[in-house]
């Protein structure tokens, strides 16, 4: 086939994941990312189930090896820090992954190792962004944020669960496709001290509460706190000023006890701040004529499933496999993405909002029922059993094989 010049909007993760692919096809690609720098931060994530294949096919697997995060496991402490209930990590490499993965590392590192593996062949553009872009059979047309413009042959919306793309592509009438879980999370970066161990470390709170530790480096630990709020206020707080933001949540979380009153002011000086509404994307519509989106923009599945980064790489995979055999035959191409990765999806985003809530309980009865669950289930193994005999959280789902991809792994 003819090499295409492809255009992709977003440089985290998924988009230069496909670029990688498309680029190893013979295609020429671009990706405009509205950072002006690599933007190489972001908190804790994993890998699990087909994604682990899709970096392994991409010859990755070794360099990730070499970035991940020393997490043991995950406990369940009180607010004195006692450790009621334990689940090691499932590195086995046998059956599900456990709280912890085999494969934790940072978002930035990944981001960099992508980086690395594409900047020789793929044109980075940073510190803009598609303002609109125009279609037609023949091409393309991207008016960008500093007044330029160009043509390709395919657009591919990989810009997050807020993506710009898919406003555009979405049928008129149709709002941005968010599902709700009426909960918030807000995550920032302290200093280590000497207690922090290498185990993610939860702690719940009366008011439908939890707060979370983990230590990704010699030098620093992450935060976590998670809220259930459906009201629309708390929704608010996120569109509102770093400043407000994080008074919000010192005010929410001042009374929690545990080490709350170091993370608050930890908080004050972080570098590394960021909180959202927990949210889904699902929508029936993941392209339109030239136009596709991929990863967080077209089926975010929530941080709660611990599943996007690994959702975002299948589908890059799926979607440069699904070009590689169809050409410039887009809507064929893009029909049998969807028909492939959209079940794959389904799976990821089976999350019931009821347990979640169950997890963050309202009263201090309810967390010593919630306490009382998981030590019993500890006790008797009920964790590691699961994670040794059940399926990845993706149901087991397998990668596609496609011959021009299989030419194209290292």
């Amino acid at each position: 086939m003819a090499p295409l010049k492809v255009l992709i909007c977003g440089g985290g993760c998924a988009g230069p994941a496909l670029a990688y692919w498309l680029n190893r096809c013979g295609h020429h690609v671009t990706v405009v990312e509205r950072f002006p720098v690599l933007r190489a931060t972001g908190s804790q994530i994993d890998l699990r189930g087909a994604a682990i294949e899709a970096v392994k096919r991409m010859g990755l697997v070794e360099a990730i090896r070499g970035i991940l995060v020393d997490e043991a496991g995950a406990n369940m402490v009180d607010s004195q820090g006692n450790v009621l209930a334990q689940i090691m990590a499932n590195k086995s490499g046998q059956g599900a992954q456990s709280f912890t993965s085999e494969y934790e590392l940072m978002r930035g590192d990944l981001v960099r190792i992508f980086y690395q593996a594409t900047k020789d062949n793929v044109e980075y553009i940073f510190g803009k962004t598609v303002e609109h872009f125009e279609q037609d059979d023949q091409q393309v047309t991207a008016t960008f944020s500093d007044g330029s413009s160009d043509t390709f042959d395919l657009l591919v919306g990989a810009d997050g669960q807020g993506s710009r793309i898919r406003k555009e592509i979405l049928p008129p009438g149709i709002p941005d496709p968010y599902f709700k879980f009426k909960a918030h999370v807000a995550y920032w970066f302290i200093p280590r001290v000497e207690e922090d161990d290498n185990m993610m470390n939860a702690y719940h709170c009366p008011g439908n509460r939890m707060i979370m530790r983990r230590s990704h480096s010699p030098t620093e630990t992450q935060v976590l706190c998670f809220l259930w709020d459906g009201s629309p206020e708390v929704s608010s707080v996120h569109r509102a000023s770093v400043e407000k933001q994080k008074e919000f949540w010192s005010q929410r979380f001042r009374d929690a006890g545990w080490q709350i009153e170091r993370f608050l002011e930890g908080m004050k000086t972080t570098d590394n701040w960021y909180c959202q509404e927990v949210v889904q994307v699902r929508t029936d519509t993941w392209s339109k004529g030239r136009v596709v989106l991929l990863g967080d923009a077209a089926y975010c599945p929530s941080p709660f499933t611990g599943m996007g980064t690994s959702a975002a790489l299948v589908g890059a995979y799926v979607l440069a496999g699904e070009i590689s055999q169809h050409g410039d035959n887009f809507s064929q191409a893009f029909a049998e993405y969807d028909k492939i990765l959209r079940p794959f999806v389904k799976e990821l985003q089976g999350v019931s909002p009821f347990l979640l809530k169950l997890c963050m309980p309202e009263t201090w009865w309810g967390i010593a029922i919630l306490h009382f669950i998981f030590r019993t289930l500890c006790f008797f193994r009920i964790p590691e059993l699961a994670s040794r005999f059940t399926k990845e959280r993706d149901g087991g789902w397998q990668l596609p094989n496609y011959p021009a991809l299989k030419a194209a792994e290292q």
